[in-house]
């Protein structure tokens, strides 16, 4: 579980950067933010949430979240 956990450190952390030089297009941007919470844990798509709130407003937050079952 370990490395699982950071593994998922390490993705939450690209996925950041690839969110960062997506922000140009919002259709894009969600598209890429779909993708990540796919590829998260829950408490990482959480905390992904929260960064994308603070960076670049509500309009980027996809609702609801969809987390693969």
């Amino acid at each position: 579980m370990k490395k699982a956990k950071e593994k998922s450190i390490k993705l939450l952390a690209y996925n950041k950067n690839v969110l960062s030089k997506m922000s140009f297009d919002i259709l894009l941007f969600k598209k890429e933010l779909s993708k990540a919470y796919q590829h998260l844990l829950e408490d990482e798509v959480q905390e992904l949430k929260n960064w994308v709130l603070e960076n670049f407003g509500s309009q980027y937050v996809l609702q609801p979240i969809l987390i693969k079952k």
